[in-house]
């Protein structure tokens, strides 16, 4: 072929993209990605050289003429071989079949390793040397980053993996502004952050105090922060507001706020969404993943893919000023293989990030979590802040990884601030079955009872009766629960009978205030974030403030190790401590939960070990970090009189897909485990769409008051 005739891709409408122009444009946005952590010439050359593969007469037969599936990403790795650059071998190697294991040189052609790949010879009508009409020869790039020199292989890996986010998303915007015809929506960032008017109450006068020290603090050079604050303190609005203010400061490019998989986090979008409007601020939560495992014959490019190509381009990168997001998804993407999971993280880079509830880190993942905050302050440009209100011994961990890991207290006077919002009393209780505890929360005419599981709050909601009774979990889709938290608000304004059964996902980031309040004994953390509910106001002395922690007859056996574990820790402690939200309490709880456990099941996976080696295996690693270890399914609930939901239905049906319409499908979306998902499917309940997604058929299966229904009777989910 000609100079100039290579094509790259064709869109439904029959235009052609040529090869060099994608390059081209994935080179350079690949390059500025990059540059954020001082490796632009690594981006570049892997933007520049990843589809080479596609200047062979086969791909350009299969391409135009529909021909049998190629391999192209093998031809930019062989490149990469000659001059001896590893990491871009194993990106462009990796680029649409998820990150690789790295082999052996034992490894075999057919294994699935970069090892195994580099051995594969391409020639005759995979000969992609045609690519010299077009492109220079590579050259060895001489500088690295600063931070590869002298360090272990943890570092080496996670530069791959930011490298490697880096091509995707270039990849995957420059195809889709193809696809799109040159229009491509990213997010700019903004120079703004929140004010108050003037506090008329001592309450709020203390939270001001708080505010100001948080924007005090925003001026102080960038690394580690600690905002310990006691419920009720404020710390949602003054986090962001030191994050706002450090951002422009500092030039950061996002702010990401990481939050409990069990806690809801559609309120704390919906605060920023006021204060930042509605378009700066990315609430991500469900995974839709368009990925497929990795299969022997490498890529999957055929013409008629081009459609499931254009749903991964749709797979969240998280490029707008503000994310709103989980544990889970945080932290999955960050030892991720898939590209679809991979593709945001090098927006991570150059942000400020807020740890929510920094205690709630997973215990048998908190060495690699903790591992890759300090990487990403260390050498990737970003601030983070452990905000909480029951602070855990995390300091000792990140000062293992560096000296410049110490974490800077931005509210110093924790004790001062324990007694200032002390507004409740804490007593224990026993309750023999759950008709019993409705027979004491019948007695509140407000009041907020929290379990540890899904089928407790079920089961004691159904005993309730009368008006006023409201239940919350996450089997209601999120736009469902904010109706029902915006009831219960009003209701609790007005003095009228407000009785609330909900699951954990209440007891941390939502403002709310009950005169009465029980819990499930659970981990003292728990216990005192939900007492965070109770008199949130002062508006009650603190000895008529009770929250009361109960402990329902069941057999321990059935319940998981990491629900009983914390149970059995907070029994402990408050046989030494009489005040078990006392500083001290919470420190000893956090002691002795970390001693348990021991170092090797604060990493149960043996991640780091793994990823110290010279050769890192990336596919099983990711398989194995899984902050909920059972798999969940996705379901869509339509709602026949929301015109918004059945218009994303529509679309969703008929195959129109974007980032921009699964961030709206987020608000009717519930997520179950497998084994509930199989309940649903044996009984044709669902639809599944052609991505990933389900749709639920049956409108008996969702309950107006409970959300989706579905078998409860084992499984983690239940917990969860």
């Amino acid at each position: 072929m000609k100079m100039g005739n290579y094509i790259g891709h064709t869109s439904e409408e029959e235009r052609h993209q040529l090869l060099i122009d994608h390059l081209k444009g994935t080179s350079l946005l690949a390059e500025r990605f990059a540059s954020v952590f001082d490796a632009p010439e690594w981006g570049r050359m892997a933007g520049l050289y990843h589809d080479i593969g596609k200047y062979s007469a086969a791909f350009q037969r299969r391409i135009l003429e529909d021909g049998p599936r190629v391999d192209h990403s093998t031809a930019g790795a062989l490149l990469m071989k000659k001059i001896k650059n590893v990491p871009l071998a194993l990106c462009i190697a990796s680029h649409h079949s998820g990150l690789l294991n790295m082999g052996t040189k034992f490894s075999d052609v057919t294994d699935g390793t970069l090892m195994g790949r580099l051995k594969k010879e391409l020639k005759g009508k995979l000969d992609y040397s045609a690519y010299r009409q077009e492109l220079p020869e590579p050259v060895p790039i001489r500088k690295a980053p600063a931070f590869l020199y002298g360090k272990d292989q943890f570092y080496y890996s996670f530069f791959i993996r930011m490298l490697f986010s880096c091509l995707v998303d270039a990849d995957f915007l420059d195809t889709e502004r193809f696809v799109n015809d040159g229009k491509v929506q990213r997010g700019v960032f903004f120079a703004y952050y929140a004010t108050f008017g003037k506090p008329t109450t001592p309450i709020n006068q203390k939270r001001q105090e708080i505010y100001q020290q948080c924007l005090d603090a925003a001026e102080k050079e960038p690394g580690m922060f600690s905002l310990t604050v006691p419920t009720g303190g404020g710390k949602t609005l003054s986090s962001l507001a030191f994050a706002l203010k450090h951002a422009i400061k500092y030039k950061k490019q996002r702010i990401i706020y990481i939050i409990p998989y069990t806690s809801i986090i559609e309120q704390t979008a919906d605060i920023f969404r006021n204060i930042l409007g509605d378009g700066n601020v990315i609430e991500h939560h469900m995974n839709v993943d368009y990925d497929k495992d990795y299969d022997k014959n490498y890529d999957d490019d055929k013409k008629e893919d081009d459609g499931l190509n254009r749903k991964k381009l749709a797979t969240e990168n998280w490029d707008a000023p503000v994310i709103v997001t989980t544990n889970v998804q945080f932290f999955e993407s960050l030892f991720a293989a898939k590209t679809s999971r991979c593709r945001k993280v090098h927006n991570i880079a150059n942000s400020v990030l807020i740890f929510d509830e920094a205690q709630m880190l997973p215990e048998p993942y908190l060495r690699p979590c903790i591992r890759s905050m300090g990487e990403l302050v260390a050498n990737y440009r970003c601030t983070a802040v452990l905000c909480t209100a029951t602070q855990p011994s995390l300091e000792t961990y990140f000062s293992r990884i560096g000296e410049g890991l110490k974490v800077r207290e931005i509210c110093p006077d924790t004790q001062g601030l324990y007694g200032f919002f002390r507004r409740v009393t804490y007593r224990f209780m026993d309750v023999d079955s759950l008709e019993s505890l409705v027979a004491q929360l019948k007695e509140h005419e407000q009041v907020l009872c929290v379990t540890n599981s899904k089928k407790d709050a079920r089961d004691l909601y159904q005993l309730m009766t009368g008006d006023g009774c409201y239940h919350l979990s996450t089997f209601m889709y999120p736009a469902h629960r904010r109706r029902v938290l915006a009831i219960i608000r009003q209701r609790l304004q007005d003095g009228l009978p407000c009785r609330v059964i909900s699951t954990s996902l209440i007891q941390a980031g939502v403002d709310i205030d009950f005169p009465v309040v029980y819990r499930e004994i659970a981990g003292l953390d728990s216990i005192i974030q939900t007492g965070g509910r109770c008199n949130r106001e002062g508006k009650q002395r603190t000895e008529d403030s009770i929250v009361s922690i109960y402990d329902l007859p069941k057999p321990m056996n059935r319940i998981p190790a990491f629900v009983r574990r914390p149970i059995e820790i907070t029994q402990m402690v408050a046989k030494d401590h009489a005040d078990i939200a006392s500083a001290e309490s919470i420190k000893a709880y956090f002691d002795q939960l970390h001693y348990t456990l021991g170092e090797d099941q604060l990493d149960s996976k043996d991640v780091l070990k793994r990823l110290e080696v010279n050769k890192p295996a990336f596919t099983e690693i990711a398989k194995d970090f899984k902050l909920i270890e059972e798999d969940s399914r996705t379901v869509f609930i339509p709602i026949e009189d929301d015109l918004d939901n059945q218009k994303i239905l529509a679309q969703l049906r008929s195959g129109v897909c974007s980032r921009s319409i699964l961030r709206k499908a987020n608000q009717y979306m519930v997520g179950v485990y497998e084994n509930q998902f199989r309940k649903l499917e044996e009984m044709n309940k669902l639809d599944a769409l052609e991505f990933g997604l389900y749709v639920l058929t049956d409108p008996a299966a969702y309950d107006p008051d409970t959300g989706l229904v579905v078998n409860m009777e084992d499984g983690i989910g239940i917990f969860l």
